[in-house]
Formats: structure tokens, C-alpha cells, sequence
């Protein structure tokens, strides 16, 4: 896949949407009684980085401070979505020590990369910083399917779509956008904005809701790549 051209059509689509007025609001993103649930592995970006997100942030909340803006415990990239969020999952329903020992097999193949955050996409519900990644990420992504397919634990990898992307949702409309042409000179301005380029020495395997929200994420391990 290429990536740049990828995120490239995600954006002038949902763009183009965006200013028509045809975005989607998100009516669940402030429930309490939402109850999709799942196990994920997560890549956290480092210090730096989030504080440049947190700066483009800080403008978008002064255009539309009634949209759902992730706080830096939030911040992720998606590895892997192992079960994907569904009502009624219960981490009771697994063992998670065979969940870490496959995965722990399968990342200790592989090393440490880098991922750069440069530049923003959209989709018509949310706001995304552009991740690119090396080789090395979709060589652990395609181990992981390789592996759970091999064995009787419970996955639903890839059921809802093939991720090859590392990017990270960091704006969600939950409401009537005021200043939608404001918001999206802003998001021109940041387009190709540099957020920086981290190196992956971690990962976490969450148990998380839909969002990814902190009071509702549970770490059951951090694996750390040589």
C-alpha cells in the first residue's frame, strides 16, 4: 500500500464532506453505558510527539470546544485489534496468559522501528494524524494473523477490515460542528505538519472500550521489543 496516497484520498474525500456538511457524530463517545469491549495491542507515541498533537489540539478546541479531543493517556496506534470491542466480551471468557505467550513468540522475532507522525487525514467522523511505518510493523501484523489463525484462541483479527495503516484518531465529532470552515483551514495548516518520529521500544496488550478511554482501559501486559 502507499501509504501517503492512501491518507491522501481519505483526506480530499472526507474533506470535501466535511465542508458539504456531511460529517458523522458520534453519539456514544460520552455514554458511561457503553458496553463494547475488547483486547488490543497498542503502540503509545513518545512524550514528544504527543505534545505537538496537544498543539494543534489546543486550536482546534479554541475553533470547536464541543468536539471530543483525546487526552495524552488516550493517544494510541493500533498494532493489532485482537477482539474486536463487542457487547457482552468478558476477559473471563479467555485466558490472557496464552493471549501474551503467543504474542510474546511472535514479537520476540522481531526488533524495535520507528514510526513518523507527519501530517493529518480525516475521515467524515474523525481527525487523524498520518502515521508511516517501516517494513517492520505489517512483519508483526502478518505474524499475529499467522499465529492466532493457528490457534484455538479467540480473534476476530482482520474481521472488520486489514489494517496497514499506523495512524492515530485524535478528534471525534460528537456534535453540530459551529466553525467547520475554520476547523478545516486549520486542519490545512497542519496537513503536513511534522509531529515527529518516535521509536517503538514497547507494546501493550489492553483490555479497552470502543475509544480507548483511560478509565475504561485495563494494560494486562507491556512487551518490550530488542
Amino acid at each position: 500500500m502507499n501509504l501517503a496516497e492512501h491518507y491522501r484520498k481519505l483526506y480530499n474525500e472526507s474533506i470535501a464532506k466535511i465542508s458539504a456538511g456531511n460529517y458523522e457524530t458520534d453519539h456514544l463517545i460520552d455514554s458511561d453505558t457503553d458496553q463494547r469491549f475488547g483486547i488490543t495491542l497498542v503502540i503509545r507515541p513518545d512524550a514528544a510527539a504527543k505534545g505537538r498533537i496537544q498543539q494543534f489540539l489546543s486550536e482546534a478546541k479554541a475553533i470547536e470546544p464541543d468536539q471530543y479531543y483525546y487526552q495524552n493517556a488516550d493517544i494510541h496506534i493500533t498494532l493489532m485489534s485482537i477482539i474486536s470491542c463487542y457487547e457482552g466480551f468478558d476477559l473471563k471468557d479467555i485466558s490472557i496468559q496464552n493471549y501474551i505467550q503467543l504474542i510474546q513468540e511472535v514479537l520476540a522475532r522481531h526488533k524495535r522501528f520507528k514510526i513518523q507522525f507527519k501530517g493529518l487525514t480525516a475521515s467524515p467522523s474523525c481527525i487523524l494524524i498520518q502515521g508511516f511505518l517501516t517494513d517492520t510493523l505489517n512483519e508483526i501484523r502478518d505474524d499475529l494473523r499467522a499465529d492466532f489463525k493457528n490457534s484455538d484462541l479467540q480473534q476476530s483479527i482482520d474481521k472488520r477490515y486489514a489494517i496497514q495503516t499506523a495512524h492515530s484518531t485524535v478528534i471525534r465529532f460528537r456534535s453540530e460542528l459551529e466553525n467547520k470552515n475554520a476547523l478545516v483551514q486549520l486542519i490545512e495548516k497542519y496537513r503536513d505538519f511534522d509531529f515527529g518520529t518516535f521509536e517503538v521500544k514497547e507494546v501493550e496488550l489492553v483490555y479497552n472500550d470502543w475509544y480507548q478511554r483511560e478509565r475504561f482501559v485495563e494494560k494486562l501486559h507491556q512487551f518490550c521489543l530488542s
